[in-house]
């Protein structure tokens, strides 16, 4: 056994770089947080070979001084917090006081900085075993510039575990984009091997703010996402929300931050994944920039060196405001929010090519009308405007007869049963599959566009599958069973919701082995459990009772539903597992409850599911996640066919 011995200085650094600095962009997060925590207004990034051969970052802020450059290279020095008061309410990117330290240890680092009021500026780096800081006077503006050249010189077996230049770079350049959300008041550049990347400019009106997100999450995301503002009990969430139909094959367009820090939490994912839980098709990943910001004391920051991870003192109400709000913004998005953003203009719209030597006329604009100041939600903010985030479409009452006869003709698609074959009267309509097919002349648009809504008036059925549709902007192609399904599932929901969970008693209880701590988290919330249906009983150590279950989910596996819950009661505080078994069946029996395939509609018929469409929360996708409708514009139409040219 070697005797103990104390290790030196670099050593100490250089392990302790194991936990901070893995690859270059660990490096400029770093560097950045501070930079950013010296109220930096401008932050230039320059790097070469992915930043393994040299990451220069120079910023604005206030500096350092000379007395405490020395001091800045140490472990454990930092100017953030200084008791334990302090660790308890970060308010801060950093405050370790261990990155330039660890930094410096594995590279050839020199730190140069300038303080306002002072002669000069000054310049430190360490030398030696003992990373001894020698300082220098050296021309500097006001603010810091740190250069990090060579990294892992001296750790080999460091280096070989680093990728490409262009992994590297690629890794880096989140980085970079990561901060630039956190932080709009703020410039950013980048510059990788003399070629620019990134020239971002601080943001102080939405627009820009827009503007800024589209240059880095693609102007796609702004054109197709929800823009939310909610604040409730301390707590408030801002930012965008992709519309389901923007959903990827992978998680990488998803930022969330907490007071200004980008994080990944279990948490946050699962209440996430909660509000998309039935608009999202299987296997996809919602999109989203999301700020949260909450009192510094009750989210715990020091948790992992890397600070992407959290706790909330109270992950419960965190939790349930995340997916309430989501679920809500979400559930608040209509038809004409899927709609190009162009069509929310308030300038006339022309169209330059002629058919039978005649021109399309400019039709007349949609009329809009601004939202309140204090509108929670808007759409698809525009990066040239934030006034159009606000708009909504007027639509004008159609006559009374017209509404009349949509509604009943609507509620004979349920009620109506079908001729029997060679009982057709003379002048009754040809019946094709048992029924019959009205002769209902097609809807002619009005002259006005305010009187047409956002799905348009139906003029023709294809296949007796699909509803063809004509509005302001071109053609509406309108799954006519997914689209009745998602109605009928949501006014299922609202009717279940509203007379509650009804229970029954079971002929033979379920007896269920868990472990102590489920048992005794079972205890603590058997009031929750009740209110989901679910009557429980403590009967040993480890062993519970079942009693009662939902009428609904009498088929259910019981065992793994109560195992679900409990599962989901330790980690996150909540469960929403009973309600998602009870929207499965409720799904299962819209499916089957629906108009079908094949189903001759009438004018009036599709024209009143296409009403109801309009006002159906998260119409624009069925049970399972998939469209209920697209449009083609008449642009699109333009180019397939080649017009113009």
């Amino acid at each position: 056994m070697k005797p103990i011995r104390l290790l030196d200085t670099r050593l100490a650094n250089q392990i302790a770089a194991g936990e901070v600095v893995e690859r270059p962009a660990s490096v400029v997060k770093e560097l950045l947080e501070n930079s950013l925590d010296a109220g930096a207004k401008r932050v230039n990034v320059e790097v070469e070979s992915g930043g393994v051969k040299l990451i220069r970052i120079r910023d604005d802020g206030h500096g350092i001084a000379k007395d405490d450059l020395a001091l800045a290279l140490s472990r454990h020095a930092t100017s953030k917090i200084s008791e334990l008061e302090d660790l308890e309410g970060v308010g801060t990117l950093g405050f370790r006081g261990e990155a330039l330290a660890s930094i410096s240890s594995v590279s050839r680092l020199t730190l140069t900085s300038h303080v306002e009021g002072q002669e000069s500026g000054w310049q430190v780096r360490t030398e030696g075993r003992d990373m001894d800081a020698v300082v220098n006077p050296a021309p500097h503006p006001v603010g810091t510039t740190i250069e990090v050249k060579d990294l892992f010189f001296n750790t080999p077996a460091r280096r070989k575990f680093l990728r490409t230049e262009k992994t590297e770079f690629s890794h880096l350049e989140e980085v970079v984009k990561r901060l630039a959300l956190s932080r709009f008041d703020a410039g950013f550049s980048l510059r990788h091997n003399q070629r620019s990347i990134h020239q971002l400019r601080p943001c102080t009106t939405q627009a820009e703010k827009d503007r800024r997100v589209a240059s880095l999450c693609g102007p796609k995301f702004i054109e197709n996402s929800v823009i939310i503002d909610v604040e409730v009990s301390g707590l408030k969430l801002w930012g965008w929300v992709g519309l389901p139909t923007f959903s990827r094959s992978s998680a990488d367009l998803q930022y969330f931050f907490v007071n200004g820090r980008v994080i990944r939490d279990k948490l946050v994912a699962h209440a996430v994944r909660q509000a998309y839980r039935d608009v999202l098709y299987s296997g996809r990943h919602p999109t989203f920039v999301l700020y949260l910001e909450l009192d510094p004391s009750l989210v715990d920051v020091n948790v992992h060196p890397t600070k992407h991870e959290v706790r909330f003192r109270d992950g419960r109400t965190v939790h349930n405001f995340l997916f309430s709000t989501l679920h809500r913004a979400l559930g608040e998005v209509s038809p004409e929010d899927h709609l190009p953003s162009a069509a929310l203009s308030s300038q006339p719209q022309t169209r330059a090519s002629g058919v039978e030597g005649g021109e399309f006329k400019s039709q007349e604009s949609m009329q809009l009308a601004s939202a309140p100041a204090s509108s929670t939600f808007s759409y698809g903010a525009s990066t040239g405007s934030s006034a159009n985030t606000a708009a909504n479409f007027v639509r004008e009452t159609p006559e009374p007869g017209q509404v009349q006869k949509q509604i009943q003709a609507y509620s004979e698609l349920y009620a109506s049963s079908a001729p029997e074959r060679n009982e057709v009267q003379e002048g009754q309509p040809v019946a094709v599959n048992d029924l019959p097919v009205p002769q209902a002349a097609a809807v002619n648009l009005p002259e006005q566009t305010a009187d047409i809504p956002p799905l348009g008036f139906a003029i023709a059925q294809l296949k007796g599958i699909y509803i063809l549709s004509e509005n302001e902007q071109g053609m509406i192609l309108v799954d006519m069973h997914a689209a009745h399904e998602r109605i009928t599932y949501e006014r299922m929901k609202i009717s279940w919701h509203a007379d509650g969970i009804k229970a029954q008693p079971l002929l033979v209880p379920k007896s269920i082995a868990v472990s102590d701590r489920e048992a005794n988290c079972a205890e603590e919330n058997l009031d929750y459990f009740k209110k989901l249906g679910l009557t429980l009983e403590r009967m040993g150590p480890e062993t519970l009772l079942v009693r009662q279950v939902p009428v609904m989910l009498h088929n259910a596996d019981v065992e793994k539903l109560v195992r679900d819950v409990l599962s989901d009661l330790m980690q996150h505080g909540g469960s929403d597992r009973v309600e998602s078994k009870i929207n499965e069946v409720l799904a299962t029996m819209a499916c089957h409850g629906s108009v079908r395939a094949n189903r001759r509609l009438s004018i009036e018929e599709m024209n009143a599911l296409l009403r109801d469409m309009e006002h159906t929360e998260r119409s624009g996708q069925c049970n399972h996640g998939r469209p209920t409708w697209t449009l083609l514009t008449l642009d699109q139409l333009d180019r397939l066919f080649l017009r113009g040219r």
